[in-house]
């Protein structure tokens, strides 16, 4: 390995101890509902909480967070499906990649593929 690999892994575990502390601190007040660093921006939860049904004081059912996360995971499958299939029109890509194949947005392309 160069030194140039051996200064990123030693930079890296550097920065990752010294954003330790500081992020313990700012979760844990989070948690407890305490003042933090984010509490001006969002200091106005109740209107975003009331769009999306949460209630705050209530904890979900297993039921409720299983259907939570199939919808989290069926929309975020469909997103993703939109950006492969319309990556070529998109805006912030600079290099125009061509559109993938429906086969492949799936990932079905890559089961049958044989080398």
């Amino acid at each position: 390995m160069t030194a140039t690999g051996w200064f990123q892994i030693g930079l890296y575990l550097f920065v990752i101890v010294l954003v330790t502390k500081p992020m313990g601190v700012f979760m844990t007040r989070v948690f407890n509902r305490e003042k933090n660093i984010s509490h001006p921006i969002f200091v106005d939860r109740t209107l975003v909480y009331r769009l999306t049904g949460v209630d705050e004081r209530r904890e979900m059912r297993w039921t409720e967070y299983a259907i939570a996360m199939l919808l989290f995971s069926g929309v975020s499958m469909a997103l993703l499906y939109i950006i492969e299939r319309t990556q070529r029109w998109l805006p912030s890509i600079h290099r125009r990649f061509a559109n993938v194949s429906r086969p492949l947005a799936f990932g079905r392309g890559l089961i049958h593929n044989k080398y």
